[in-house]
């Protein structure tokens, strides 16, 4: 008899560690995966901020590219304008 409650009791102690191993497992691939989530948000926040960024960046560029070029424009035209009045003047004289 004591042979037979010694090989039970050990079946019963290693089916309950298996069940414990079980559910560790089941916790660690939980956290695995709530970790993965949270890695993948992060990553998507990062992005999509650097390509704000990068946006308002080429905006600014863009701005004050437009800028020059009307600086340009407007010191062109005076220029000519300025030109064109010596002309005139010089044709009086």
């Amino acid at each position: 008899m004591k042979k037979l409650i010694i090989p039970a009791i050990a079946a019963i102690a290693l089916a309950a560690c298996s069940q414990n191993a079980q559910n560790e497992t089941a916790e660690a691939g939980n956290a695995i995966a709530a970790d993965a989530a949270a890695t993948t948000d992060n990553a998507a926040d990062d992005v999509a901020a650097a390509t704000d960024n990068a946006l308002d960046k080429a905006g600014q560029s863009l701005d004050n590219a437009g800028a020059a070029l009307a600086n340009a424009g407007d010191r062109a035209a005076d220029s000519t304008g300025e030109a064109l009045t010596d002309v005139g003047n010089k044709m009086k004289d």
